[in-house]
């Protein structure tokens, strides 16, 4: 089958292009390059160094002969968007291209609004070129579970069977977002959803929790092929932040009172679903959601588990709590089911096995690239 990776030039897409060619898929790579723009433009920096994608390609094509397309552009452009679709010719769509950062959202309204126009417009366009020209085409969406929130009830997956007034119906789960990032993924599920039932397209959304880890098989061939490992305050995850501050000898920064409970994966994890959610597609007309996460951890148990595996490194690890820079609860009831991907096949990795191989040992690689400047939070909820 032919997949299209949009925003394969990122954390996760450019595992996932890899992972699929190296297993028989056709990949094309369309990006707009402008996750490493966004870089440049607040003066931060993956640890891991990362070629440019062109050179990348060309070193995946050299050690296993298999081809990579790519298309450079925005999908905000529909005309680019639909010439490139119509070159490529896609049976299954696999669409990362977003705006990925809470913070980044919530820097101020500019940083807003270009989420909102990037991710909702960008979905948007897809949806409409599908319905034009692919409309058998299989979208396969990177959705969040920051989309629901923390509820005071347990999370299904997408829908909730709800009686009222004697009555009985099974409506999509009710959204809480906590910044206008999640919110635009919320949108973007609403609008997903409208395109399968007026217009018989097909997708899944997964609604994906916080991933974590460098390697995979395809990333570990070569230094060339290495993945983004993020850890400044606007794009950096809490899990990536701690590794690096323990190889440092930085205290690790837990905000507020670490009881934000999410749900985690490894990025082979990642690679793995979106490969079961191509091979099994959801039918013409359906809108399908699975919850893609493994474990479930809160704040401080990460802060604790990268205290320990330092411990056994040799290194110095201290715990301080700061200020929350975010809003939102930090203590609460957390409790997500996610067996959809289970049952489909899916065979978890947990973070007791990649703590040390693939994040820890990394950070400690590369330390010598940290910018101490970018650790601390800059961007407030509040502001």
């Amino acid at each position: 089958m032919k997949v299209l990776v949009i925003g394969g030039d990122g954390y996760c897409g450019w595992a996932t292009a890899l992972y699929l060619s190296n297993r028989g898929y056709e990949v094309g790579i369309l990006d707009s390059l402008v996750r490493r723009y966004w870089d440049m433009q607040l003066g931060v920096d993956t640890l891991t160094p990362i070629l440019p994608i062109q050179e990348r390609i060309q070193c995946w094509q050299a050690l296993t002969g298999k081809t990579i397309d790519l298309f450079v552009g925005d999908i905000t452009d529909y005309d680019f968007l639909i010439k490139s679709l119509r070159a490529f010719e896609p049976g299954a769509i696999v669409h990362f291209g977003e705006q990925r950062s809470a913070p980044y959202s919530m820097i101020d309204r500019e940083h807003a609004v270009l989420t909102q126009v990037n991710n909702v417009v960008g979905t948007l366009n897809l949806l409409y070129a599908m319905k034009e020209d692919f409309p058998d085409c299989h979208l396969v969406k990177l959705g969040t579970m920051g989309e629901y929130g923390t509820p005071n009830i347990d999370i299904e997956e997408g829908y909730i069977t709800i009686e009222h007034n004697g009555r009985k119906d099974t409506l999509p789960y009710p959204k809480q977002p906590g910044s206008f990032y999640h919110l635009s993924k919320v949108h973007d599920s609403h609008n997903i959803h409208f395109a399968c039932r007026i217009w018989g397209l097909r997708a899944t959304d997964l609604n994906q929790g916080v991933v974590y880890g460098v390697l995979t098989e395809e990333t570990g061939m070569d230094e060339r092929l290495i993945n983004r490992l993020d850890y400044d305050g606007v794009f950096g995850t809490a899990l990536n932040r701690f590794c690096i501050q323990a190889a440092i000898g930085h205290p690790l920064t837990v905000y507020g009172k670490g009881g934000q409970t999410r749900g985690f994966l490894d990025i082979r994890d990642t690679v793995r679903c979106i490969e079961i959610a191509i091979a099994n597609p959801a039918e013409a007309g359906e809108f399908r959601v699975f919850n893609q996460f493994t474990e479930m951890f809160s704040v401080g148990d990460l802060a604790r588990k990268v205290q320990e595996a330092g411990k056994s490194l040799g290194l110095k690890v201290e715990i301080h709590h700061l200020e929350n820079p975010r809003v939102e609860k930090e203590e609460h009831y957390f409790n997500a089911k996610n067996t959809k991907l289970i049952d489909l096949g899916l065979h978890p990795h947990y973070l007791s096995d990649a703590l040390l191989d693939s994040l820890l040992n990394f950070a400690i690689k590369y330390k010598d690239r940290v910018n101490q400047n970018e650790i601390l939070p800059k961007v407030t909820w509040r502001r």
